[in-house]
């Protein structure tokens, strides 16, 4: 062997490592461009790599009921009182239907100050695109989905509700009964903390995932609709900026949160979930960050899975959004009253997405038989819906890691006010006495 072929044969593992230690977000970046290459140059092949996405969110969703369950029940047990946890469900859930009306109101505003939907191709709409969908929300359903008769079903099925109810109850149970608890929770953290190490292993090859859905998403959507639709995607991607960059940030001011120094924290997860379209794939890292960022275990291990059901800012807007376009579209009454109906209609029925497959779009389907609008539209909509998925899903993480924050600072406010409260009473020895005789300066 001469010396140019060893030096070939060097280097190339160098440079296959070189690759592995980059962080995973460029790596993302990197699989990003790779996809969209292959999906417009290749579209064949672009479409068998979906497999690579989808054996990504198989092994994420392996993972994600065994590491949360624990947490949450740990988060529950540790609190000091089942009070504790009714006060932070109470925050938890009063929080999250303020800020998706607050989300609904500025999503309606918009699209009505642009008039997006005004002389769009509804004609050319494909009502077939949408079977099986069009069942819309059973809200008996929802109930018997959220409290299941086998919890090993729910489990197999990817039941995050379910999952979430039953170690509700778990977890006051093994606070009621105190020490008694104990190895449980040893074996509960036991497996949380393998969990983890096996979310890391999962995340190590989300740029493979990413590489196959967008190599798929490019090859199978195209950009045939792009152009007639570009009005409506600008509209949801400026909201979901006013989003992000005003309201999020005024919350954050309120309640006294370093949100610059959060979006750092978690940027990476939210680009892999924008990227992959499944803010799931990154559910247990993001809980571990949150973490670091000085969120408790408690507060974050129970309100992150919650907010996933019932806190999908950026899911409501594009609903929002796409209803106002298929109004203008069909000529339909947009008028105050008509949108606020339609905002009252979005608040109630965003609450029961949580175990419905294509959420967003059965919940349009559901929103627009409501207020009399035909579901033929919304098969227009599906075109470019892979491209606003990303944003919405990528705000839907930034959404639910700020309720977790705010939560938290709410319960430390109350602390504090409390430990205040009773250091007079603690002071009421000789050392209050010797202050009395302190002359007043």
């Amino acid at each position: 062997m001469d010396n140019t072929t060893q030096a070939r044969t060097t280097s190339t593992p160098t440079l296959w490592r070189r690759c592995l230690r980059m962080p995973i977000g460029i790596q993302s970046v990197i699989a990003v461009g790779l996809g969209a290459l292959i999906g417009s140059l290749a579209p064949s092949a672009g479409e068998q790599m979906k497999i690579l996405g989808d054996v990504f969110l198989n092994l994420v969703q392996v993972v994600v009921l065994p590491l949360v369950f624990p947490l949450i029940v740990l988060g529950i047990a540790r609190m000091e009182s089942v009070k504790k946890v009714g006060r932070i469900a109470g925050k938890a859930i009063l929080y999250f239907e303020i800020v998706t009306t607050v989300v609904l109101l500025i999503a309606v505003g918009l699209a009505k100050l642009t008039g997006i939907g005004k002389g769009a191709p509804v004609h050319g709409a494909d009502a077939e695109d949408l079977d099986g969908l069009s069942q819309g929300i059973d809200f008996h359903e929802l109930v018997l989905h959220a409290v299941p008769k086998n919890i090993f079903a729910a489990f197999g099925e990817g039941n995050l509700l379910g999952a979430i109810v039953f170690a509700l109850l778990v977890g006051v149970a093994m606070a009621a009964i105190g020490e008694k608890s104990a190895p449980f929770a040893s074996v509960l953290e036991s497996v949380a903390a393998v969990m983890f190490k096996v979310v890391g292993y999962v995340i190590r090859v989300a740029p493979l995932g990413v590489l196959g859905f967008i190599s798929y998403d490019v090859a199978y959507y195209g950009f045939g609709n792009l152009r007639s639709l570009i009005g409506f995607i600008a509209v949801v991607y400026a909201g979901l900026a006013v989003v992000i960059g005003v309201l999020f940030p005024l919350i954050a001011a309120l309640y006294r949160i370093r949100y610059t120094e959060l979006l750092k924290s978690i940027a990476g997860l939210a680009g892999i979930a924008f990227v992959t379209r499944s803010s799931e794939s990154v559910l247990a890292p993001l809980m571990g960050k949150l973490e670091d960022f000085g969120v408790s275990r408690s507060t974050t291990s129970f309100v992150v899975p919650l907010g996933y059901s019932f806190n999908t800012d950026g899911s409501v807007l594009y609903q929002a959004a796409a209803l106002v376009f298929l109004a203008n579209a069909y000529g339909a009454d947009t008028s105050l009253p008509a949108l606020l109906l339609m905002v009252g209609v979005l608040v109630i029925l965003s609450k029961g997405m949580a175990g419905v497959a294509s959420a967003s779009i059965v919940v349009l389907i559901a929103a627009g038989n409501s207020i009399g609008l035909p579901a033929e539209g919304i098969a227009l909509l599906l075109g470019v819906d892979f491209i606003v998925d990303m944003a919405r899903t990528g705000v839907n993480v930034i959404g639910n890691s700020l309720a977790a924050a705010v939560v938290d600072s709410s319960e430390n406010r109350r602390e504090a006010k409390r430990g205040a409260r009773q250091t007079p009473h603690a002071m009421a020895g000789p050392e209050a006495t010797a202050l009395d005789k302190e002359p007043a300066r």
